[in-house]
């Protein structure tokens, strides 16, 4: 991308969409893309308009081709550069086929003025938890070499922390040691971002900041022992990433009405 080297680069978050091929589809209650257009509504609205999207896996819930169809139909008219990353309920060449036509790219290592993004896939087919292969740990190590010294951004679906919930716990990242192996070695490594817990959170280590963003449909009760929704509203992050690789963030979240299942015992 082709952005100035001296501006702040506004990027836009967004997490854990669960679009369905039907567009009347609901998942515990929330029809999932009712609550994806309310947010690209207020996203629309938004003063500095975003350079980039970033995507950060669980896009459709029925990996089908419609629903990423669907997904690609929706985030054309912004006419934002719009970059993606699988997450557990995805599949990865389904969505290779439907995102890859400008303004949406399959890249994984983006120039952005000043900044580097790196983008992994932690998904595992077939499972719910997250673990980055030794090719992908390769490439990694690799790009960050090539990125120093801009500040780099790294992106990924799945945490690399423990969050205090016992059943998400059990699906994140299984090979966080591996990956802050890496990552502890590099110091313009400014930023590590993720989905799956559709909650906000926020941890740093070695300087860096690791944080998630909320869905943008259904939210999890944070610090849960087992499955419960949370009925605080969708949401996405939004990021001024700074070319002296200082950021500022805040989360967004929505106005809108949820009918949620409640009592559910898992999704």
């Amino acid at each position: 991308m082709m952005l100035s080297h001296t501006l702040p680069l506004q990027l836009v978050q967004l997490s854990d969409l669960h679009l369905f091929a039907q567009a009347e589809s609901d998942l515990l209650g929330l029809r999932t893309l009712d609550s994806f257009e309310a947010i690209l509504s207020d996203l629309g609205q938004q003063h500095p308009r975003p350079d980039l999207l970033l995507l950060t896996g669980d896009l459709s819930q029925d990996e089908t081709p419609a629903a990423y169809a669907r997904i690609g139909n929706l985030l054309r008219p912004l006419n934002t550069p719009t970059y993606w990353l699988p997450g557990n309920h995805d599949h990865l060449p389904t969505m290779q086929q439907a995102l890859s036509t400008p303004p949406l790219y399959p890249d994984k290592s983006i120039h952005c003025g000043a900044w580097r993004l790196l983008l992994l896939n932690s998904s595992v087919p077939g499972q719910v938890h997250g673990h980055l292969s030794a090719t992908s740990l390769a490439w990694l190590e690799q790009e960050l070499q090539v990125a120093a010294p801009h500040p780099t951004l790294i992106a990924l679906h799945h945490p690399p922390f423990l969050v205090n919930s016992t059943w998400l716990d059990k699906s994140g990242l299984q090979n966080s040691e591996a990956l802050f192996a890496i990552l502890d070695r590099y110091n313009h490594i400014k930023l590590v971002l993720f989905g799956h817990i559709h909650q906000e959170f926020h941890r740093q280590r070695q300087g860096v900041h690791y944080l998630s963003t909320p869905s943008t449909c259904i939210q999890f009760a944070p610090q849960s022992s087992g499955f419960a929704l949370d009925e605080i509203n969708p949401g996405y992050r939004c990021l001024t990433l700074n070319p002296d690789g200082s950021f500022a963030t805040q989360v967004r979240r929505i106005q809108m009405q949820q009918q949620l299942n409640l009592a559910a015992q898992g999704y």
